[in-house]
């Protein structure tokens, strides 16, 4: 067996020792490592490769897990994993009970901050700093941000507020022209120019050096022509942006050259301040087909089953394409996450009528309600865990106004590997308290068709949750219509116990009532809720008084549906049994679905189990009084 490098690093401190050809020879390695391991794991990819270079002089200069890396997002962290002692669990990756995709304070001491969502590392740092000095102590502070994530609100509070407080902190961006999708804004643009113009850098060292050699006059010319260096400066670079934030600013350096990576990173250590280093890398470097198809090797491909139905995500793009051909007041927002939620299609049919904000779910939420205020009819299109970052506007600009706003959210319930930072499982719980919005989920893909008509009919604020998933591979109607706002479906029989469900549980739920007829003789009733808000009160108070109900939710229980149900039991004073099965006050790692939802006891057969058990104890309880 051939023994590489990149098998004798176990920790940071082996890079010290190596030489700069041999650091040449690491990077090497780990590019083959990771599109070897990663191809077989899936996960993020193309941002891992552009970043070998840039970890590995990090890692080489400063010392973790003294000193804090934090890792913005971590869509690009699996290089420091590999660097810090986690080669061998790399086959895990992203696995049950295996190496979580994203950095973990509780894997690792070289995990400095949890990440998993954009824009949150100076923000961290600045705290870590900030701590630091109040604690008197001495290490430094290093955060990774992408330019993608720069672009997120958060981030520049986080910038305004160091520039302020001016304590000792490195940021490091890591500037590849991609976060998932391509940038936008003007903050991608004022990059663009700084990296294909680094005229003013060499001017200013030509200049300096020009002036420093004169004897005894040198220092008084500089000073006098102070006024015009910066005139050059502000001719040459658009703005003044990160010295404007009090940050001296490096760059732009080419992150793939790494002994100047490495002489950089010595020099701004000894520098104190708040320091920015800007480093142009290549995502997906090293491996052609990621070079030239970033956007779609930012994770490894995952190949459709043949024949396989189309996913809930493809049906409502399709769908809003339909809609919107026949009504020009529809028009679409993402939050840089085009491809993701479907409207890559929609922007190629509509480029006027989509809208890409970047990394800025607040903005978009409120950019939104200003459109349906207007008389527009917006649907932004968001992943469930990434809706959180946006729940201010969600009350405050749409639902106190009574907005027409229709929040498609995607990746709703568990998504698997990308583990407890993307689990969509609170909106539920989060939206439900607020007044005016309706709220709806589909048990199959047809359903998730009419549900995007019925929100578009809406006079007030909507949310449609889907799931990360394939459809059921049922018909799809080709005329659509509004589905009777509050009102469930029963989409089985029986007089034994209730199972009350919404979306992809429904279909669980109907296989578990099948189990308990053969196996235990019971005959189940399986409700389609369809609107989790208004709740349809009527089918729910007729079936809790004639048999034990069960509540199935891929969602928190806390402030979830069943939560909901007893809430209307109460209030129409009907002492009813309810069994409620759903996510516990635990946060869900990653696992596969099937995995996740036999922990949960969310499968068929748990839910079958459970059913007849609780049947039993209620008919148990009924005999004894």
């Amino acid at each position: 067996m051939i023994v590489t490098l990149l098998d004798t690093v176990q920790d940071p401190q082996t890079l010290k020792r190596l030489s700069g050809s041999e650091l040449l020879q690491l990077a090497q390695e780990i590019r083959a490592f990771l599109i070897r391991s990663v191809s077989e794991t899936g996960g993020h990819f193309g941002a891992n490769l552009g970043v070998v270079e840039l970890t590995i002089a990090l890692h080489k200069v400063f010392d973790s897990p003294r000193d804090k890396i934090i890792w913005d997002v971590g869509h690009q962290a699996y290089v420091h994993k590999l660097l810090t002692g986690r080669r061998e669990q790399f086959a895990t990756l992203r696995q049950y009970k295996g190496l979580a995709g994203f950095p973990k304070r509780s894997e690792s001491p070289h995990d400095a901050f949890g990440t998993g969502h954009a824009s949150t590392s100076i923000s961290a740092g600045l705290g870590m700093a900030i701590a630091r000095d109040l604690r008197g102590e001495n290490y430094r502070v290093v955060c990774v941000i992408g330019d993608g994530a720069l672009t997120g609100g958060m981030a520049m509070e986080a910038l305004n507020h160091a520039g302020h407080v001016g304590t000792d902190l490195l940021v490091i961006l890591n500037d590849n022209e991609m976060s998932i999708a391509e940038n936008v804004g003007a903050l991608s643009t004022y990059l663009t120019k700084l990296r294909t113009d680094p005229a003013y850098s060499r001017l200013k060292a030509e200049m300096e050096q020009m002036l420093n050699r004169l004897p005894a006059i040198g220092p008084k010319l500089t000073r006098s022509l102070e006024k015009v260096k910066d005139a050059m400066r502000n001719a040459l670079v658009p703005g003044q942006l990160f010295e404007a934030f009090g940050f001296k600013y490096f760059g732009p350096v080419d992150g793939h050259d790494l002994p100047t990576l490495i002489n950089v990173l010595e020099d701004v250590r000894r520098t104190r301040g708040p320091v920015l280093v800007h480093v142009v890398t290549k995502k997906g470097k090293g491996y052609d087909p990621a070079e030239s198809a970033p956007d779609k090797f930012h994770a490894w491909p995952t190949q459709s089953k043949p024949g396989a139905p189309p996913s809930y995500t493809n049906v409502f793009a399709d769908t809003l394409i339909q809609l919107a051909e026949r009504d020009p007041r529809i028009v679409a927002i993402t939050a840089a996450m085009p491809s993701g939620t479907g409207l890559s299609k929609f922007a190629k049919r509509f480029p006027d009528r989509c809208f890409d904000v970047g990394i800025a779910e607040q903005h978009a939420t409120t950019f939104s309600a200003g459109l349906a205020a207007m008389g527009m009819r917006p649907v932004f299109a968001v992943y469930s865990t990434f809706l959180q970052r946006a729940y201010d506007q969600v009350i405050h600009d749409v639902c106190i106004q009574n907005l027409p706003v229709v929040f498609a959210i995607d990746r709703a319930g568990l998504v698997g590997a990308d583990g407890e930072t993307h689990q969509g499982v609170f909106d539920i719980a989060y939206l439900r308290t607020v007044p005016n919005i309706t709220i709806m989920m589909p048990k199959d893909e047809n359903e998730l068709r009419h549900m995007l008509y019925t929100a578009l009919q809406i006079p007030g604020p909507a949310a449609v949750r889907y799931p990360r998933a394939d459809g059921l591979g049922v018909a799809l109607d080709d005329t659509l219509e509004a589905l009777p706002i509050g009102r469930a479906e029963t989409v089985r029989e029986g007089d034994d116990v209730a199972f009350i469900a919404a979306g992809p549980m429904v279909e669980v739920c109907r296989r578990a009532a099948d189990i308990l007829a053969e196996r235990d003789g019971l005959q189940a009733t399986v409700v389609n809720i369809r609107f989790i808000k208004p709740l349809d009160q009527e089918l729910l108070a007729s079936l809790a008084q004639r048999m034990p109900l069960v509540t199935v939710e891929e969602a928190s229980l806390a402030g979830g549906l069943g939560s909901a149900v007893l809430e209307v039991l109460a209030d129409h004073g009907i002492p009813a049994p309810l069994l409620r099965r759903g996510i516990p006050d635990k946060f869900v790692e990653q696992g596969s679905r099937g995995e996740l939802l036999r922990d949960l006891r969310l499968d068929a057969e748990s839910l079958a189990v459970d059913a007849a058990q609780f049947v039993r104890a209620c008919r148990n309880k009924a005999s004894v009084l």
